[in-house]
């Protein structure tokens, strides 16, 4: 049965996090500065527009005149309306000018994660789950857009602003006006920072439980056949909605968490201009500050708390989009269990020849999957594997792909380590079918063309003739730009497989794998696929694992495994003249045919 656990741990943000974000920003220095540039323009039209509100209440406060009242207020509104737009103006263009900076580093970061999963081994992809990792993707990209936006243009501005407000109260005004902002702005930071932290794992469980949802809802429409097939659709739809119900519950949590952290803060907010506006209204009262002052201070207050409240919410996504990003950084820290060694170079085939020295293997410490295989199979020969299941044919291939490492022994092809050698030129210089064909959700043409991405569609015409595909082809309506679904369900397993050595076919490598090729085609169809493989054997180094013995008996060598060591080689012919385990498979499934048959 699946497990999707919804427990969280909760930990500290890391905050070191940010400095892995900084290297994209390098690029576009000029741009940054430009914008910094204007950060400034715009903060300083809004520390200016106070002090013309102040002048304009004073001045409209005196009674010098008519025009006197009437030509300097004027003056004054309109350097009140030019500061107002300028504010809005150069704020405007500092976030048009670093949106391409965001955009650049979410592509590039992006794209990083993109070949580091494609880097990662064998083995992690066999133990993901796709939904979950495509979601914690997803929003560990978007929060980076807003992390670098907030940090640069709104948590480091807002708390200058606020320093400078604080020094001005000072000098022109009072201490205490000072003491006002500042302690209001220490409190509210505070009470932000502690209630945020504790919201945090909220965050986090609710993320998790989405991610399972995600993950549960894909993995069933992936499925979707097997589950019609055993009537299972109220499991799923159960299962999605217990995933579904853990999200609820946290949400929950975070929203009546949010309800107190908004509350406390408008309370702070409230505490501190009232306390701000007490004591202005009681200078006035005493005659040592004008309207226009106690006008200013007001504007002054709501000046700073507004940021200062936007940067509540700023910092409650900035711990949003660090819970977010944890998961993307965790991946990018994955490492990948094989990796090129140093200064590795590019193979080059000669010759073909691929050998196996004293090749020992596990998955884990409690089982030997290969042990002692010592095998050469020369170069344009056609050599098969056989044997029961789980007796180690498939391993050998992913061990020659290098998706594994041997534990011990080495394998080689014309003599070097394929440790040795780059894994992009190793995987180049092999062709592969796979037993279990799976295929991209596009036509025929393109899912065929991906074994040489540069094969012009005469190339993939003649790997479609080689491959015994034309009279099939023929009888679509749309031929070779059929499109075969999503993972080719629309194709039937054998058609799969015919695509598959198509593919490999278009490839031209120097030494090619068939695992189980023919294991899902009718006996029509196998005896022409035996065919191609025989013209391509002839070419090409072969190693073929194969269930159905009938299909290998024309190789030049048999290799018989059973519970991962080698217990026979030869021809077809001396092989069952020796009358071993090799000759028992071969009665077997010659007396299964004939009861079929």
């Amino acid at each position: 049965m699946r497990s999707y656990s919804s427990d969280v741990e909760v930990k500290d943000i890391n905050w070191q996090m940010v400095w892995p974000l900084l290297p994209y920003l390098s690029a576009f220095r000029g741009r940054i500065l430009l914008a910094l540039l204007c950060l400034v323009f715009a903060k300083l039209a809004s520390v200016g527009l106070p002090f013309v509100l102040k002048d304009v209440v004073d001045s409209l406060n005196k009674s010098e005149g008519v025009a006197a009242t009437l030509a300097l207020p004027f003056g004054l509104l309109l350097a009140y309306g030019a500061l107002r737009f300028s504010n809005v103006l150069f704020s405007e263009i500092r976030d048009t000018i670093f949106g391409r900076v965001t955009e650049q580093a979410m592509r590039k970061i992006g794209l990083k994660v993109f070949r580091h999963l494609h880097n990662l081994s064998l083995d992690f992809h066999l133990n993901r789950r796709t939904g979950g990792l495509s979601r914690d993707i997803e929003r560990g990209t978007t929060a980076i857009s807003f992390l670098l936006r907030m940090l640069v243009f709104n948590v480091i501005p807002t708390l200058l602003e606020i320093g400078l407000v604080i020094i001005l109260l000072w000098k022109n005004y009072s201490v205490w006006f000072a003491l006002v902002v500042f302690s209001s702005v220490i409190a509210y930071v505070g009470y932000s920072i502690f209630t945020t932290q504790y919201r945090t794992k909220f965050i986090r469980r609710a993320n998790k439980a989405d991610s399972a949802a995600n993950t549960r809802a894909i993995d069933s429409l992936l499925n979707y056949e097997t589950v019609k097939y055993f009537t299972n659709e109220d499991y799923e739809a159960e299962y999605y909605d217990k995933e579904l119900q853990t999200w609820q519950a946290a949400r929950r949590k975070n929203r009546l968490s949010l309800f107190a952290l908004n509350a406390g803060q408008a309370f702070i907010v409230a505490a501190g201009m009232t306390s701000a506006m007490v004591l202005a209204g009681l200078d006035v009262s005493s005659g040592e500050m004008t309207i226009g002052d106690f006008v200013l201070v007001n504007a002054f207050m709501m000046q700073i708390f507004m940021p200062l409240n936007f940067l509540g919410f700023v910092y409650r996504e900035i711990n949003n989009s660090m819970a977010n990003l944890e998961k993307m950084f965790d991946l990018l820290a994955e490492k990948p269990q094989v990796s090129d060694a140093p200064h590795a170079a590019k193979l080059e085939v000669s010759r073909g020849e691929l050998s196996f020295d004293k090749v020992c293997f596990n998955y884990d410490a409690n089982r030997q999957i290969l042990d002692n295989i010592q095998l050469t199979i020369p170069a344009k020969q056609k050599v098969a594997i056989v044997g029961s299941s789980g007796a180690g044919k498939s391993t050998i291939k992913k061990l020659v792909m290098r998706f594994y490492d041997c534990n011990s022994g080495s394998i080689s092809i014309d003599g070097v380590d394929i440790k040795t050698v780059t894994q992009k030129s190793l995987r180049q210089a092999i062709g592969i079918v796979p037993q279990d064909t799976v295929l991209f959700n596009s036509s025929i043409q393109e899912n065929i063309r991906y074994g040489r991405i540069d094969a012009s569609d005469d190339e993939v015409m003649d790997a479609v003739r080689l491959a015994h595909l034309e009279d099939f082809i023929r009888r679509l309506p749309q031929g070779v730009h059929t499109l075969v679904g999503e993972r080719g369900l629309k194709l039937s397993g054998g058609e799969k497989q015919r695509v598959a050595i198509a593919r490999a076919i278009l490839k031209r490598p120097p030494i090619m794998i068939f695992d189980e090729a023919t294991s899902s085609l009718d006996s029509e169809s196998e005896k022409g696929i035996l065919e191609a493989m025989k013209d391509i054997s002839k070419e090409q180094t072969t190693l073929v694992i194969a269930h159905r013995l009938s299909t290998i008996s024309d190789a030049d060598k048999i290799v018989v495994l059973d519970q991962g060591c080698i217990i026979e080689e030869g021809e077809h012919a001396q092989l069952l003249a020796t009358n071993g385990k090799y000759a028992q498979m071969w009665r077997i499934q010659q007396e299964k045919r004939i009861e079929v048959g």
